[in-house]
């Protein structure tokens, strides 16, 4: 296609850094092991890598406490490396995007620690510092989504300062014209440097209230944070004004782009980030991340999602990303990757842009820890109500060699025991695999325009538990029918305006031909057609 559009007609592969690939030995996962790979990434068919945080951080939550904006930890390797990243990525056509992690920063960041020394520091205000009420308790009921309060108090300067998160991750002040400009400034330093976009991590929570009005209560919610309505500490109306600076200034560079996680998101409340000088996409996990296993409830997501943007900006997809269990765990697949070939079909043929993660492609599965074995401090702070988020950040499963091929070292991590045979290499040998079929996925993309940019239309004539749509074009059409339950569906393609259709690819390995009037829809069988006629129902 002439006028390709990475970001919008192309498909984003997502790397947690500490567990892609380690060169250097050290069990954990670094620059040149993503450089490494690129000719996989480019031969999967993939456009473009969002890349974890990969600056200086004390691990306190994993990279997502920065020390430093503008540079590379060193376990990942040096600023050179990132440039030689970018340089080689370029060349295969692969757009790089990075992780902005910009509501708070590591309690280590020199700005945090000049902050601690007094009331009249220079940048005491670039924090959310506040007196304690008369009795000595918190200046409001706002708490930290990973327990407890969201204020800690410092006995140096007597007074409280806001962490949305861990007490090590304080909350900047966007409201100081001074932040404002730094954050500014460290989108200018990537651009210049060539990246290509941004993921902007819980963007929407940037501002809170400017008067520190408690957050109304509520009577249902499993934790503390639940039972709160979140009105004062996050969603705040001065965001707008924010985006749209952060646009223009994005727009002053070629094919620029921004994707932002919503905080505590809803459809609604992401549709009201994005548009056209606003975020080109926010996410909305709704259904898709945190649903169930059937063809309705994907069904109402994906028509409340198109409804709720009414083209203001370009939708987005997911099923996996570090935060969640892994979408093969989730859906309870057997071990053929049956339900994880429908899912991939869905996520691949939506309107939209697909986010995989990596592993995606060849069904990694969750890991286990014990109590013992959790890093991640949200797991071991919810234990054992909730485990964290170790399970979906195992090593990648190269090969059946020692450590997945991951490492020479033991991993940061343990692999996932089931790499022996659920690896890279085995699945490239196996005609029927999840990862061949995610090759073809992305290929079949690609040499369709009805795939990346065609409107899409709901089926009206569909069988029980399946999924049935059609992507169109005024010069393609193609329909996509997914049959989420273990027995056959019969399609019926006059009644759906599909009579005299090919078959693209079936995960069942069909063979391509073309069917007239019915079509039997293999249990868990995801099947793509092109039609030869325009009628579409």
């Amino acid at each position: 296609m002439k006028d390709f559009l990475w970001w919008h007609d192309g498909v984003i592969y997502q790397i947690y850094p500490r567990s892609f690939m380690d060169t250097n030995g050290d069990g954990i996962g670094d620059l040149e092991g993503i450089i490494s790979k690129l000719d996989y990434l480019q031969d999967l068919g993939v456009d473009a890598i969002w890349l974890s945080p990969v600056y200086p951080s004390p691990d306190v939550d994993f990279g997502y406490d920065v020390a430093d904006y503008r540079a590379i930890d060193p376990k990942f390797g040096s600023m050179r490396d990132f440039d030689k990243l970018l340089v080689q990525a370029h060349k295969r056509n692969i757009h790089i995007i990075m992780d902005l992690v910009l509501n708070h920063t590591s309690d280590q960041h020199p700005w945090f620690q000049e902050s601690k020394k007094s009331r009249d520091n220079k940048y005491r205000d670039y924090y959310i510092w506040k007196d304690p009420k008369p009795n000595g308790a918190p200046p409001n009921n706002w708490l930290s989504i990973f327990g407890g309060s969201g204020w800690e108090f410092d006995q140096g300067t007597g007074q409280y300062y806001f962490h949305h998160f861990f007490k090590e991750q304080p909350d900047l002040n966007w409201r100081n014209p001074e932040v404002r400009k730094e954050m500014l400034d460290v989108f200018r330093f990537w651009l210049e440097k060539g990246v290509d976009g941004f993921r902007l991590d819980v963007f929407s929570a940037y501002f809170k209230d400017a008067e520190f009005r408690d957050d109304p209560k509520k009577w249902v919610g499993l934790r503390k944070y639940d039972r709160l309505i979140h009105e004062y500490d996050a969603d705040r109306p001065e965001m707008i004004p924010l985006l749209k600076e952060i646009r223009v200034l994005l727009n002053g560079y070629p094919e620029r782009y921004v994707v932002g996680e919503t905080f505590m998101a809803t459809f609604e409340k992401a549709a009201l980030y994005c548009g056209d000088d606003l975020l080109h996409a926010a996410f909305s996990f709704e259904d898709f991340i945190n649903g169930h296993w059937q063809a309705a409830k994907f069904r109402k997501a994906i028509k409340t999602w198109e409804k709720t943007l009414e083209d203001k900006c370009w939708p987005n997809y997911v099923l996996n990303n570090h935060d969640v269990k892994r979408s093969a765990t989730r859906y309870r697949d057997d071990e053929n990757d049956e339900r994880s070939k429908v899912a991939a079909a869905m996520l691949l043929t939506l309107r939209g842009t697909p986010f995989m993660y990596y592993g995606e492609e060849i069904g990694m599965r969750e890991g286990k820890f014990k109590k013992s074995e959790i890093l991640d401090p949200v797991g071991i702070f919810y234990w054992p109500f909730y485990k964290g988020r170790d399970g979906c950040r195992t090593p990648m499963q190269w090969n059946a060699s020692e450590n997945a091929g991951f490492s020479s070292a033991a991993p940061w991590l343990p692999v996932n025991p089931d790499y022996v045979k659920r690896n890279v290499e085995e699945q490239m040998r196996e005609e029927g695999s999840l990862f061949n079929f995610y090759k073809k996925l992305l290929k079949l993309r690609k040499d369709h325009p009805a795939l990346m940019r065609g409107d899409l239309e709901m089926a009206t004539v569909v069988p029980g538990n399946s999924l049935i749509y059609f992507r169109c074009l005024p010069e393609e059409q193609a329909m996509i029918a997914l049959n989420f339950s273990s027995e056959p569906k019969k399609i019926d393609l006059v009644k759906n305006g599909a009579a005299n259709c090919e078959v693209a690819l079936s995960s069942k390995l069909k063979p391509n031909r073309n069917y007239d009037e019915q079509y039997v829809l293999d249990g868990n069988e995801a099947a793509i057609f092109i039609l030869k006629s325009s009628a579409v129902a």
